[in-house]
């Protein structure tokens, strides 16, 4: 999924007018996609001459600190704060959480590439 990289948009507007779904609004003097709309083509990226719209490859890091945030902030609430056992159970649930996700994530790449070699093949 592209995103605006806020510090880099100068509100130009050239990736509003060339989105197809009109995906793309500006709130601020700042593009924002709306995910929900974007079909993911990346007219937007190819189009942006500031280099604003990037690639969702590089949230990684943040979205992994944002995991651990979470993770940190549930581990110091009321009901785990002042008991290890419940601290470490919390922290397998969440390990099976993220493992399942993965699973996901692998599953449905496997499908898209069947999917792939099915129906869009020359």
């Amino acid at each position: 999924m592209p995103w605006i990289n806020k510090k880099l948009c100068t509100g130009c507007q050239t990736c509003i007018d060339t989105c197809p779904t009109d995906a793309i609004l500006l709130i601020k003097e700042v593009a924002v996609i709306q995910e929900d709309e974007c079909i993911r083509c990346g007219t937007c990226h190819d189009i942006c001459s500031k280099d604003a719209v990037r690639h969702d490859g590089e949230r990684i890091p943040d979205e992994v600190q944002t995991s651990l945030a979470w993770a940190k902030k549930l581990l110091n609430h009321d009901y785990y704060s002042d008991d290890i056992k419940k601290q470490k159970q919390l922290l397998e649930r969440l390990q099976r959480f993220f493992t399942k996700e993965k699973k996901v994530a692998e599953k449905t790449i496997e499908q898209l590439k069947i999917l792939q070699h099915e129906e869009y093949t020359d």
